[in-house]
């Protein structure tokens, strides 16, 4: 694993700070030995101090960012594992095992943050906190909460349940009460976010994406339960009409995929400060289509479809948009392809930026801490060879991302100069 944190300076690198203000074309930051950030700001500002710094780089010609935030990943769900029939049938081990290599190409896509929408469990993030396994600091919502039926429920007509594991909370429930015992018990299990399936989806068994799955008083319980327990955030799976209005008025904190999200609910969610989080990146690939289902098939080409109708008006509307990819059910390390599929569907390319940095921050809650570099924030930081705004599009590369930092510790470095 890495060493001990030392105080780092990058230095003479073209600084885009996350804060959408204009880049400074010789810039460079300070990372205290806590991995804190203790200065960044145009070279000629430099602390006479700074030159004592453990670590120095001279990054000319190379872009610093923040590092990046996914606010939609499951990194449980492994590249050759997303099968749910090959998953019922493999060691819990493996498929937790399985996460590592998934953590590591997120990383080192020049993501150091992520919000894992089910899959993992409190394990696994404790594992990358205490420097067992390299990976992204995380946020978890352990297992959503799905009505009978809906598209978190895995149970087939023949009985066979896919979705029931030792030792894996369940996350079906129905009616009010039974919805707030769920939020508890994903609660108790570490949960810090909750996943609520407002519709069902393109992959479950016998769900369409527009059908609605909980009602806005079940929501609303799993809405409060979250705000009883330090005001954490509710994130629902809605992909239909009347399940993305649901979720908006039962007050969910953000809007996953939101594929057919109409104008009044757009206006509603910028009422209410709710976030979309549209996946572009899994609503833009198109599956092998000798590979998956023939009903899952049509389900994801239909939604496509009406993805890229219905979203470009919304991500042109002022409503908050923060990055999130659905990676797992889409390659693991594909994550900034997310930046240019949001240019591509209206934002600019600063916006996307602060998608991916400033916005998925704050609705993460973790805005005095990451999305930006500032002063007292974490040393999390990514190099780019490429310029960010002119061609967004080469950051999706992994091959760009020349350096990743996190919290004040090199993760990645293929950048040709070494620390003086």
């Amino acid at each position: 694993m890495r060493g001990a944190r030392r105080v780092l300076l990058l230095e003479h690198g073209k600084l885009v700070g996350g804060l959408g203000t204009k880049s400074i074309d010789d810039g460079g930051v300070l990372v205290n030995d806590a991995g804190r950030i203790e200065w960044v700001g145009p070279m000629d500002g430099l602390p006479p101090d700074a030159v004592k710094a453990g670590q120095r780089f001279d990054i000319a010609g190379n872009w610093i960012l923040p590092g990046f935030i996914d606010c939609h990943v499951h990194l449980g769900n492994a590249d050759a594992n997303r099968d749910p029939l090959r998953r019922a049938t493999l060691p819990a081990s493996l498929l937790t095992l399985s996460v590592v290599n998934s953590m590591r190409n997120t990383l080192f896509a020049g993501v150091t943050t992520v919000r894992d929408l089910g899959g993992v469990d409190l394990g696994v993030k404790m594992a990358v906190e205490q420097g067992i396994i390299e990976g992204p600091r995380m946020q978890i919502a352990i297992t959503p909460i799905s009505a009978t039926g809906g598209h978190g429920d895995s149970c087939y007509p023949s009985g066979l349940n896919l979705g029931s594991r030792p030792g894996v909370v369940s996350g079906i429930a129905d009616g009010e009460v039974e919805c707030r015992k769920r939020a508890r018990e994903v609660l108790r299990a570490g949960a810090d976010v909750i996943k609520v399936f407002s519709t069902g989806g393109v992959w479950s068994p016998r769900d369409q994406p527009d059908d609605e799955g909980l009602t806005i008083p079940e929501t609303a319980a799993v809405v409060d339960e979250a705000r009883r327990h330090r005001n954490k955030r509710v994130a629902a799976h809605a992909q239909g009409r009347g399940g993305i209005s649901n979720a908006v008025l039962a007050g969910v904190s953000s809007v996953e995929h939101g594929y057919q999200v109409d104008e009044s609910t757009v206006d509603e969610m910028i009422r209410r400060g709710t976030y979309l989080v549209p996946t572009l990146t899994t609503a833009t690939t198109e599956p092998d289509k000798g590979a998956v289902p023939a009903v899952s098939y049509e389900k994801k080409m239909k939604w496509m479809a009406i993805a890229r109708e219905c979203l470009p008006t919304a991500l042109k509307s002022g409503v908050k948009v923060a990055l999130g990819t659905d990676c797992g059910v889409v390659e693991h390390g594909r994550n900034l392809t997310e930046l240019y599929r949001m240019v591509e569907f209206g934002l600019s390319p600063m916006d996307a930026l602060l998608a991916g940095t400033r916005n998925a921050a704050e609705l993460l809650d973790l805005g005095d801490d990451i999305g930006s570099l500032a002063v007292g924030k974490f040393g999390d930081i990514v190099v780019a060879s490429c310029d960010p705004i002119a061609d967004i599009n080469r950051l999706s590369d992994e091959g760009n991302i020349v350096m990743v930092i996190k919290g004040g510790v090199v993760m990645k470095n293929i950048i040709m100069n070494r620390p003086r």
